[in-house]
Order: C-alpha cells, then sequence, then structure tokens
C-alpha cells in the first residue's frame, strides 16, 4: 500500500473520528432549541447530551473486541453507517424520547471509530511519518469537542436544530464507502464469538453506564441524597469490581488490564484522564459562565470560545518540529504546564469578561491541549506491540472521556457548592451600616420610582435587584476557584511525568500482505 493510499485512508478515518466526537458537544449551546422543538422540560432535554455520553463510553473499552471479530474496515464501516442513520432519526425526531433513544444509538455506533482511528496511525506510519499522525488523532480528539459549542450554535442560529444531526449524512456516507475500500489492515475472525467473555461485556455496561448516569445527574440531585443516585452508584461500583475479578482471571478477557502492567501504558492512562478533565471541564465551564453570567446566545458563545480552536490548529505543525527532535516527555511536560498556565489566567475572571479577555487563556489552553493530547498518544500507545493495539486503544480512549465525565460532574458540584458558600460571605457585608449599599439601593428605588413603582414596590425591586447582583458575583467568584482546582490537577500531572519512560520508535508492520 502506498504512503498516498495509507494517508487517504487514514485521512478518511478521522472524518469519522472527527464527527463522532464533534456530536459529543455540538447539541450543548442548543439544548434549549431542542427541547422547545420537541416540547421537552429541562430534565428531559439534559438526556440528549446524556445519553450520548452514556451510549460512547461503553462501546469505547468493547472496540478492540469488536475490531478482532469484524476487522478494523468493517468494524469502522458498519459504524459509520449505523452513525450516519441514526443521526437522520435524531434529525427526525417527534419526541424528546425518540431523540434520547436516536442519541443513544449515534453515541453506541459513533464511539466505536474513535479508539480504531488510534490503532491505524501507529499501524500505518512509523518514525517521523508516525509523529505527524499523532499529532493529527492528539488534535482530533481535542479540537472536535471544543468547536462542538461553536458549530452547534451557528448551526442552530442560521437553520434549525434538526442540521445539527443532518449535517453527518455526508461525511458518513464518505466514511462508510470510502474505508472498506482502502482500510485492509486485518482480518475478521468469527471465531472469537465462541467463547468470548459476555459476562465481562455485561459487568462492564453496566458499571460504566451506571456510572456516567450517577456523574450525569449527581450534581443536580444531591449527589447520594436521592434514591436513584445512591443506587447506581452501589450497581456501578460492585459491576466494577465484578468485571475487575472476571478480566484478571478469565484466559480472554474484553478489556486488555494487564495492560496496565507496562509503566508507560499506566501513566499514559492517568494524563489520558487528567487531559479529559481539563478538557471537558474548561467545555463545560466557559460556555456556562458566558450563558449564564454575561447573557451570551448560543452563537455568541461559540465565537468566544472559537479562539481555543484556532491556537490549537497553529499549534499542530510547532508541535510536529519539535516531536521529531524533542523528548516527548519534555514537550508533553510543556503542555500541561501551559494547561495550568491557562486555567491561571482564568482564575481572575470578572463578571464582564467576554471573548478579548478570555483570548490570552484560550490560547494557552489551546496551545495546551495539542501538546498534552498528542504525546500522551505516542507515548503511550506508540511501545506496545501491534496485536495489543486494539485492547489498549479502547481503554485509554476510556480514560480520557471517563475524565470527561468526572471533571464535568466535580466541576458542577463545586459550582453548586461554592455559590451558596460565596453567596453568603457577600451577603454578611450587605447590612445596615454598610453606605455603599445603602446608596445604591436608594438610587435604585429611585429609578424604580420614576418607572411608575410606588414606594414599597421600588424597595423591593431595588432588593430583588441587589440580590441578582450579589449572586452574580458569587457565581464569579465560584468559577475562578472552579479553574482553580483544575490548576492544581494539571501542575500535579506535571510534576509525574518524568516518571514516563523514553519509547523506543519501533518499525510499522507491513500491511501489503492484506
Amino acid at each position: 500500500m502506498t504512503l498516498g493510499a495509507r494517508i487517504f485512508a487514514f485521512s478518511t478515518m478521522c472524518v469519522g473520528m472527527f464527527i463522532a466526537l464533534l456530536d459529543i458537544q455540538i447539541v450543548s449551546a442548543s439544548l434549549k432549541d431542542i427541547g422547545g422543538g420537541l416540547s421537552a422540560g429541562t430534565d428531559e432535554t439534559v438526556w440528549v447530551q446524556t445519553a450520548y455520553l452514556i451510549a460512547e463510553i461503553i462501546v469505547i473499552p468493547l472496540s478492540g473486541w469488536l475490531a478482532h471479530v469484524m476487522s478494523t474496515r468493517w468494524l469502522f464501516c458498519v459504524s459509520a453507517i449505523g452513525f450516519t442513520a441514526s443521526s437522520l432519526l435524531c434529525g427526525w425526531a417527534w419526541n424528546i424520547q425518540s431523540m434520547i433513544a436516536f442519541r443513544a444509538m449515534q453515541g453506541f455506533l459513533g464511539g466505536s471509530m474513535i479508539p480504531l482511528v488510534f490503532t491505524t496511525a501507529f499501524i500505518f506510519f512509523s518514525g517521523s511519518q508516525r509523529v505527524f499522525a499523532a499529532a493529527t488523532v492528539g488534535a482530533i480528539a481535542s479540537l472536535a469537542p471544543t468547536l462542538g459549542p461553536t458549530v452547534g450554535g451557528w448551526i442552530t442560529d442560521n437553520y434549525s436544530w434538526h442540521w445539527l444531526f443532518f449535517i453527518n449524512v455526508v461525511p458518513g456516507i464518505f466514511v462508510a464507502v470510502t474505508v472498506p475500500w482502502l482500510v485492509k489492515i486485518d482480518r475478521p475472525n468469527a471465531a472469537l464469538l465462541r467463547g468470548a467473555d459476555y459476562l465481562g461485556i455485561m459487568l462492564l455496561a453496566l458499571s460504566l453506564g451506571c456510572l456516567e448516569y450517577t456523574l450525569e445527574e449527581g450534581p443536580r440531585w444531591d449527589w447520594f441524597g436521592d434514591r436513584t443516585i445512591l443506587a447506581t452508584a452501589w450497581i456501578s461500583a460492585l459491576a466494577g469490581v465484578l468485571f475487575l475479578w472476571r478480566s484478571l482471571t478469565f484466559a480472554r478477557p474484553i478489556v486488555d488490564l494487564r495492560a496496565l502492567k507496562e509503566r508507560n501504558f499506566a501513566f499514559g492512562c492517568f494524563f489520558s484522564f487528567i487531559t479529559g478533565v481539563g478538557i471537558f471541564a474548561t467545555i463545560y465551564l466557559t460556555p456556562l459562565f458566558l450563558g449564564q453570567v454575561r447573557g451570551f446566545s448560543a452563537l455568541q458563545i461559540g465565537m468566544a470560545v472559537f479562539s481555543t480552536g484556532i491556537f490549537q490548529v497553529l499549534s499542530i505543525p510547532v508541535y510536529a518540529f519539535f516531536a521529531n527532535r524533542v523528548d516527548l516527555r519534555w514537550l508533553l511536560m510543556f503542555g500541561l504546564a501551559c494547561f495550568a498556565l491557562s486555567m491561571w489566567n482564568f482564575m481572575p475572571i470578572t463578571h464582564d469578561w467576554g471573548a478579548r479577555e478570555l483570548l490570552a487563556p484560550q490560547a494557552f489552553r489551546g496551545m495546551a491541549q495539542q501538546f498534552s493530547v498528542a504525546p500522551v498518544v505516542t507515548l503511550t500507545l506508540g511501545g506496545l506491540a501491534p496485536e495489543r493495539l486494539k485492547m489498549a486503544s479502547g481503554l485509554f480512549n476510556l480514560m480520557r472521556n471517563l475524565g470527561g465525565a468526572i471533571g464535568i460532574a466535580w466541576c458542577a458540584t463545586l459550582l453548586n457548592d461554592r455559590t451558596n458558600l460565596h453567596f453568603s460571605r457577600l451577603a454578611e457585608s450587605l447590612t445596615a451600616p454598610n453606605e455603599a449599599m445603602s446608596a445604591m439601593l436608594d438610587t435604585l428605588s429611585g429609578q424604580f420610582i420614576r418607572l411608575g413603582y410606588d414606594t414599597s414596590c421600588a424597595a423591593s425591586a431595588a432588593l430583588r435587584q441587589l440580590w441578582s447582583l450579589t449572586f452574580r458575583e458569587a457565581r464569579t467568584l465560584t468559577f475562578s476557584d472552579t479553574f482553580t482546582a483544575i490548576m492544581w490537577c494539571f501542575l500535579i500531572a506535571t510534576a509525574m511525568v518524568p516518571l514516563m519512560k523514553k519509547t523506543a520508535k519501533p518499525a510499522a508492520p507491513s500491511t501489503s500482505a492484506h
């Protein structure tokens, strides 16, 4: 297979990976529009995103085994066809229940494409070519979710929410047709269906599904104060323990946990988890701040966060240049440190921050995402034997998504708890002896009286205005606290990078035999 053919085949698979990752966040800025179009409340509409995440997080670790059974090309082809069909069904959904069901299908079918691109990158390429391939995969893994709110907001504002899903049809068909024709790196082995660890599959799906539900719904329902959340947490923990026991004792486990004995793979999964926390938590926090504190529209939010993607794209050739000349561990340390610096730049955030004030923090974050994800891919998967890549890649990608799920839940909990704390502290100073507050209330009351309010109503309206301003400031301080917490995660991760070993550059196996 010529280099040009390998590049074209790999690029086609990257398209499939991109649309699967983009769809995680493409609905985030448009949930209100989708809920309105389907006559659904907020509690129901949030499941448009949750269903996708639960299904995706279940299938990712199973993708290695499925690729062995079906082969890489046919699994990718079936996934692309299913993802395209379920995207059409999402656009045609007639109520919120059908939308949730189709989004779960979309997440399950799209999720299996993601690890296969990582695997193929290390089979198709070697040496400096592998560096470029890893840089590309790393860029897509962090860039696609980052662009989701921007793309989704623009589509919803200019067309309708239905087109959030219809845009997948053309690239989906292209991927489904092209990949089976070009990607011939292995053969299917249906014999693996006999004696497969079906119990392990059930335990894994149960554990991850309940875990994702707990993390998504926990912040909204007071965590373990809610019986359903408590039950799903226990089910997830028990099923997880049983899955670990099953995987370590079964002859042919569904997930290669033994790969964690490799130092680089274990640390790589940890760094993948941390980058997942950073990428998904900041994608969650920044639009939330702009929507709740600044009152931005979906399109305004998308344009404000778009700078992250620009700086990440600009960083790709810079990373590729240094990756062939510098120890990847140093590049990883640089990327993690830049992410910490980005969070530090977010800390002085105030209620009037917009796109201009966010430019510097997001520039560092865009560069950090490229220099954090790409070297982790090479350091973690580059030293594994080709026969272990499929199973290990699923686990590696699972850790990034788990990091994202846990990071978002953690941030949501911090926002709830710390907002109340900051509001109480601010309210303590808003007493009668506070001359500035009294002058402000008098001014506000006068404004309301001029608008036709009587004296008592004007005083009440002024107090409500004061409450809103106090809550806004408490919320803003809480966002600063949350960015600080993420910063400390990345500082700790930066200090741990030297524990990884420098990897050799194994030659890629020949693909011509297939």
